[in-house]
């Protein structure tokens, strides 16, 4: 049954070149909009221009287009969104919900203990900066309460934020806008109602849904599929080194992301056309495996 609601995403960031995990988590994202008869948007990440590759934005696009990739829409940049992410702050800041921080990273590791996800910050600037002191990014309180995010692949997650992370930065003292804060506001304002992305951002889910709840925002339904690993057993991923994927064996690779989601394509499908439509006749969550594949 087709939903006529659904609003799905892919959002890569041009860090580097599109490899075999990011296939396979915008194969599973795709499919599934397509599953339910709903619209998949794409979404370019470009938040951190120190670690952008130049040209990677332009040939992440290409390189999806190539495949097979059709998108719904114009794709959005978030580097042209920064009115979008200070208005959020502004909202947050004035709620109470956001607080200036001066502290720095070296300040936090000497007296902060290690969580899920990095230092848990201990709270030093929660209620004012030291004196002498002048806070450059903004950090969002968190509550001493479990956070249970719903997903329809893993299952329930559970996270107490202040235990397990701590207050958290939206707005980095460099700067730039944390992803956590532009996520969310990008998901609201594009009606995002459904998000799948790989299983290594479960861990981030929790603190977009205390972000959604500060701004009093939705919350979409969530499904995190399984991350590609190597023979080491490391998430592949630009930090250890995967190799990109090439256009010209695009049915191959193709193939290869769909068997790794519990989906091999019969023999006979020869040609990107006819993988898609038997992909997008077959596909179902509930082939997909939960845990790392190779």
């Amino acid at each position: 049954m087709s939903d006529p609601v659904y609003r799905g995403r892919f959002a890569p960031s041009p860090t580097g070149l599109l490899h075999a995990g990011s296939l396979s988590t915008a194969v599973g994202s795709y499919l599934e909009a397509r599953a339910r008869g709903g619209q998949w948007l794409l979404r370019v990440e470009d938040l951190d221009p120190p670690r952008e590759v130049p040209g990677a934005a332009d040939a992440i696009l290409r390189t999806l287009d190539a495949f097979g990739f059709e998108w719904d829409g114009a794709v959005e940049y978030q580097s042209r969104r920064h009115a979008l992410y200070r208005d959020a702050l502004q909202q947050l800041i004035a709620s109470g919900a956001a607080y200036a921080c001066a502290c720095t990273r070296k300040e936090i590791a000497a007296a902060a203990r290690r969580g899920l996800d990095g230092y848990v910050y201990p709270g030093t600037c929660r209620n004012g900066c030291p004196a002498g002191r002048e806070g450059k990014a903004w950090r969002l309180r968190v509550n001493d309460e479990a956070i249970v995010a719903a997903d329809r692949l893993q299952g329930d997650y559970r996270q107490n934020l202040a235990e397990d992370i701590g207050d958290f930065v939206l707005l980095r003292a460099d700067g730039f806008w944390a992803y956590q804060l532009a996520v969310v506001v990008d998901d609201a304002e594009q009606g995002i109602t459904d998000i799948v992305r790989g299983a290594d951002l479960l861990v981030s889910t929790p603190r977009q849904i205390q972000v959604q709840r500060s701004l009093g925002v939705g919350t979409p339904s969530y499904c995190h599929l399984p991350v590609l690993v190597n023979a080491a057993g490391e998430k592949l991923s630009k930090q250890t080194l995967a190799p990109a994927i090439e256009a010209g064996d695009a049915v191959v690779q193709l193939r290869q992301a769909l068997a790794r989601l519990g989906h091999p394509p019969p023999a006979d499908c020869l040609s990107l056309a006819d993988i898609w439509s038997w992909a997008r006749a077959n596909w179902s969550l509930a082939r997909v495996p939960r845990g790392p594949v190779s």
